[in-house]
């Protein structure tokens, strides 16, 4: 015999399973949309030494890439310094590989050891690790006299542990073609973190253009200037979609 209780543990456990099968096959609708027009893919790599791989592929190091010690752990690029050290490991597209349409990009990395210190709020903008994204070819002034280091504009996505969890911020040079997002806030150390960001909603929002150049050029960045104990960050791999 069916009692009250019974009909609607039923119900519950029916309205159950139409969210679970409503919720997984609204997501494989959003998967299915995501088009994937290139992938930047540090996985699939024997542990070792990263430099010579990546200047086969063309990476260029700046500032003190090389001390940052790039390398393949765990199926991921591993970058890391026990010092202060600021470093950029970038990929210049040639024009013929300029990557336009991007409607999103999707990053799998995270950080394993916080830069004690790094704190965008208070005004010490250091960075575990940043990917930073170049949009078309016109340099902006970078704020220094007579052109030195200007660079076209660019978004760049860092993950914080201090900082505020989606915030722009603006920085102390490049006020006019540079912006910083915080896409990941928070003690994640040693997780594994997938993020999306809007890239042309946000380049034509923050800019005021009608259209997004197309990106020029990807920058992997570690800084831990003024803090102390160092830091450690890995990225897998960054998928630029487009509808």
């Amino acid at each position: 015999m069916t009692t009250i209780l019974d009909k609607k543990c039923y119900k519950c456990i029916k309205l159950a399973v139409m969210f679970v099968v409503l919720f997984f096959t609204h997501v494989t609708v959003l998967l299915a949309n995501d088009k994937i027009i290139h992938t930047i893919d540090f996985t699939g790599q024997q542990n070792g030494s990263a430099i010579s791989w990546l200047e086969e592929k063309g990476f260029e190091f700046e500032l003190d890439a090389k001390k940052l010690n790039p390398r393949f752990k765990n199926n991921a690029l591993v970058i890391s310094t026990k010092d202060e050290v600021a470093g950029l490991i970038g990929l210049r597209f040639e024009q013929q590989n300029f990557i336009h349409n991007v409607k999103s990009v999707r990053i799998v990395w995270g950080v394993n050891r916080y830069p004690e210190g790094a704190d965008w709020e208070n005004g010490n903008n250091r960075v575990p690790i940043a990917v930073m994204l170049s949009f078309g070819t016109k340099n902006m002034s970078s704020g220094l006299p007579l052109g030195i280091k200007a660079a076209p504009y660019f978004l760049s996505l860092f993950i914080g542990e201090k900082d505020k969890l989606n915030k722009m911020y603006i920085g102390k040079l490049w006020q006019k073609g540079g912006r910083y997002f915080c896409v990941a806030s928070g003690d994640q150390s040693g997780k594994i973190i997938t993020t999306r960001f809007e890239i042309d909603e946000r380049f034509k929002e923050t800019f005021g253009h009608v259209r997004t150049p197309p990106i020029t050029a990807f920058v992997l960045q570690q800084n831990t200037k003024n803090t102390k104990g160092g830091s450690e960050a890995f990225i897998k791999k960054i998928e630029f979609l487009s509808e």
